[in-house]
């Protein structure tokens, strides 16, 4: 079963005010952390879909594919299309957002594991039977993918197939996401 991997590093980050990519949390930028948490020998290939020169480049130290998304100003389901047209021959694509610094790079491996054992259904990250990201979904699902538009991203499709949904459990701090200053600050005052 051919699993692909988009790793999000478009947006404008509209709310952090600027590229929070580049922000550190204990030495560490935000998009290398989410580059780490990646493990590739899951995957037959990891692309990086983002609008940073620096994001590819690092991207690519990684062996990782880069794709550059000239029109962020398009939303996150631009994002989307992108990288899922480049991983159309896969059974499976995992969509991974890269503003999630505490992910583990143990907890995607088994979201993948999980996967495979479901390869016709969705499959995410959770906490206390909450959904998370990131998310997996089938080939099945590539169509009304690809029908999303501006910000809509793939929680739009997985709400209308919530019983075709397996949530791995893992610790609530993986699943935080970093949308503001004040988040980081919050992460960052918190136990390493």
């Amino acid at each position: 079963m051919k699993l692909g991997c988009v790793v999000m590093a478009a947006g404008n980050a509209a709310r952090f005010g600027e590229n929070k990519l580049a922000a550190q949390l204990r030495g560490r930028s935000l998009i290398l952390r989410a580059l780490e948490s990646v493990p590739a020998e899951c995957f037959s290939n990891v692309v990086v879909v983002t609008q940073y020169p620096e994001i590819m480049r690092l991207a690519e130290q990684f062996h990782f594919a880069a794709l550059c998304n000239d029109h962020p100003e398009y939303g996150v389901s631009h994002t989307i299309e992108l990288g899922l047209t480049t991983l159309r021959d896969c059974q499976g694509v995992m969509f991974l957002v890269s503003d999630q610094p505490l992910l583990r790079r143990e907890s995607v491996a088994a979201l993948a594991r999980l996967w495979r054992e479901h390869p016709g259904d969705l499959a995410a990250l959770g906490h206390g039977g909450v959904r998370g990201n990131p998310c997996v979904f089938p080939q099945r699902y590539f169509p009304e993918l690809l029908e999303l538009r501006e910000d809509h991203g793939g929680s739009s499709v997985i709400r209308r197939h919530e019983e075709d949904l397996h949530l791995l459990e893992v610790p609530a701090e993986e699943l935080a996401d970093v949308d503001t200053v004040q988040a980081l600050e919050s992460l960052r005052q918190a136990e390493p």
